[in-house]
């Protein structure tokens, strides 16, 4: 229990910096060149664009720290499986706003940062934290880290064995 709630509590500071990367970059596009005034959709491509750059953040404090000791052997695998919770977690976010902005009518820059990036951002986290657990970086998913070790030839049959010992998977030898 120790262990998951430290690991949640490095989810969080990760998540916090990159909230402070989205929140900064959304409001400063959303106030320039995706205001509503200047694109209809504004607030929508500013969140995509904040977004992605908060991915980013995230991947790199959250691999290298929050599930340092989880990490897959599979660099680009985990990276697209991570990209593609942190998409659906962002299509959360964007839902929360175009509802708020669009089908409920509430359109000042308060009412888009409620809806984005603090309705959006908790149910978005909720679901990312579990998924980046259990299925990004589980520890079930790792690569064995057992070598196998030669054994010297006894006649005319080289005899490779791999250690018998608690790792997984391993039937001892008979």
């Amino acid at each position: 229990m120790l262990a998951f709630g430290a690991q949640l509590a490095k989810f969080g500071m990760v998540g916090l910096v990159g909230f402070a990367v989205d929140i900064t970059v959304f409001n400063l596009l959303r106030a320039t060149v995706f205001s509503p005034e200047a694109l209809d959709s504004g607030p929508i491509w500013a969140k995509v664009v904040s977004t992605v750059l908060a991915i980013l953040t995230n991947w790199v404090g959250n691999r290298y720290w929050t599930f340092s000791k989880n990490r897959q052997s599979q660099t680009l695998r985990e990276g697209l499986e991570f990209f593609a919770v942190s998409l659906v977690g962002m299509g959360i976010g964007l839902a929360c706003l175009w509802v708020s902005h669009y089908l409920l009518g509430y359109t000042s820059v308060v009412a888009d940062n409620i809806s984005s990036n603090v309705i959006g951002l908790a149910l978005g986290a909720v679901f990312r934290f579990t998924l980046y657990r259990y299925w990004v970086f589980s520890p079930s998913r790792r690569a064995p880290t057992t070598t196998a070790t030669p054994v010297p030839a006894t006649g005319s049959t080289a005899a490779l064995r791999l250690p018998a010992g608690p790792e997984r998977g391993l039937v001892p030898e008979r």
